[in-house]
């Protein structure tokens, strides 16, 4: 008996229609990265596991795919993952490759990524992030730009989102005055599962970590603060300076709020439409970020976070590069696909890869319209020329089944007048155009 073709459970095949879609998101982000001065680079699919195991979490370790050795050497070869995000391969790239590149080096990468995560509804085993970083300078402005970035492609497919800052500084002035400041993981796991368990479940899962009931009120109390940015800063300097419960100061704190306030006095400047707003409780529970943290939501679509990212001041240092900043978001095309699927928001023609097929009734019509069908595809146009003669029902409904707009049937008496005759199946209009003239063709086509 033959074996059921499957794949794993949390991945997927692509089609025509899905890939032709794909691109499109893919196109339109890497567009807008080239246009911020972003140039592309590639890493392998599987990096040594010294490389990725410690740079997630415990929870992210647990999460790391890992590849069984094989081969003659095996038992000597050092152990491989497949890679759980681009951000750790970029960071061993740049220190692998520092004496190459230029600083501050912004690359963008576009690539899949595998967690074994328990597959579910926008969640998979394989997916593609699409990741703009810069490393090799402190400056805020890309932190500012990494937004604008956001702000372009959103608007560009048409999906209104809300970009969440928040710092990680902030999060480490919560733990100090919180009167935990060796529990700043643990504090920052907890409040990063906020959305999904809810406040009761993150204060109880702080005390099974050791945080005292007077430093949870603290963070209760910061958690539920409310206002405009302004207002939720003033507050939070109040706290960091000695005005919470605990009475307990933090110049990290401090120094968080010092890089949100130019973070957000610059973002007024730049002309950003997209919905931007300070979320003290956004905390990404990934451990090599140190300053800002970014997550993106859609807003008219139940899904999980779109896109994210933060700055990093000691991510390289781990692989010999000390003092190199980066800052850096990773788009989640899947999710992305999701979300552009579930408004109808793909342009209908992404649904259409040709737009005009030539029937063939014979070989002598198949010799005639070659030529037409070469002078199009060299003006771009997507021709295709049915394979071989038949019944003229059945090339209508391969155009039919494929979304080809236009159709073009000619004869001996066609052959006769060195005429094209195209008809658009949509509207059923009908022209006949001298084969010579590819303008005339392009026009009717639309194109």
């Amino acid at each position: 008996m033959a074996q059921k073709p499957s794949i794993p459970k949390g991945t997927r095949d692509f089609g025509q229609q899905e890939m032709a879609r794909r691109n499109y998101i893919f196109d339109t982000i890497r567009s807008v990265f080239r246009t911020y001065g972003y140039s592309q680079i590639e890493t392998p699919a599987m990096e040594n596991l010294s490389t990725l195991l410690g740079k997630y979490g415990d929870e992210g370790d647990k999460l790391l795919f890992r590849i069984q050795n094989s081969g003659e050497k095996a038992a000597l070869a050092p152990e491989k993952g497949l890679r759980y995000d681009l951000t750790v391969p970029f960071a061993r790239f740049v220190v692998q490759h520092q004496n190459e590149i230029s600083f501050p080096f912004k690359r963008y990468q576009i690539q899949p990524v595998w967690r074994a995560d328990r597959p579910q509804k926008g969640r998979y085993r394989e997916f593609y992030q699409c990741d703009v970083d810069v490393v090799g300078t402190n400056s805020l402005l890309n932190e500012v730009e990494l937004v604008q970035i956001v702000d372009k492609v959103f608007s560009l497919l048409d999906i209104r989102v809300a970009v969440k800052i928040n710092n990680r500084k902030v999060l480490t002035g919560f733990a100090e005055i919180a009167g935990a400041p060796d529990k700043v993981v643990d504090i920052t796991v907890a409040i990063d599962k906020l959305d999904k368990i809810g406040l009761e479940s993150v204060e109880a899962e702080m005390r099974e970590k050791g945080i005292p009931e007077s430093g949870i009120a603290v963070i209760r109390e910061i958690l539920g603060l409310e206002g405009s940015f302004a207002d939720k800063v003033e507050r939070m300097k109040a706290m960091f300076q000695g005005g919470s419960a605990s009475g307990i100061v933090s110049e990290t704190g401090m120094k968080g709020l010092e890089e949100l306030e130019e973070t957000f006095g610059l973002l007024d400047v730049a002309g950003i439409s997209q919905q931007v707003e300070l979320d003290l409780s956004l905390a990404r529970g990934l451990n090599y970020y140190t300053g800002a943290i970014f997550e993106v939501k859609a807003l008219d679509w139940p899904i999980g976070s779109i896109c994210g990212g933060g700055r990093y001041d000691n991510l390289t240092g781990i692989f010999g590069l000390p003092g190199l900043s980066g800052v850096g978001i990773s788009f989640g095309a899947d999710r992305i696909y999701d979300v552009l699927q579930g408004l109808e928001k793909f342009p209908a023609e992404l649904d259409t890869a040709t737009t005009l097929l030539f029937a063939v009734m014979g070989a002598d019509e198949l010799r005639y319209v070659m030529p037409v069908a070469k002078a199009l595809r060299g003006r771009g146009v997507s021709v295709e020329i049915y394979p071989e003669p038949c019944k003229l029902k059945k090339q209508f409904d391969y155009a039919a089944r494929k979304a080809i707009p236009f159709i073009s049937i000619n004869g001996s008496s066609e052959i006769e007048a060195g005429t094209v005759n195209v008809k658009n199946l949509v509207s059923g209009e009908q022209k006949a155009f001298p084969s010579a003239e590819i303008d005339a063709i392009l026009g009717f086509l639309g194109k």
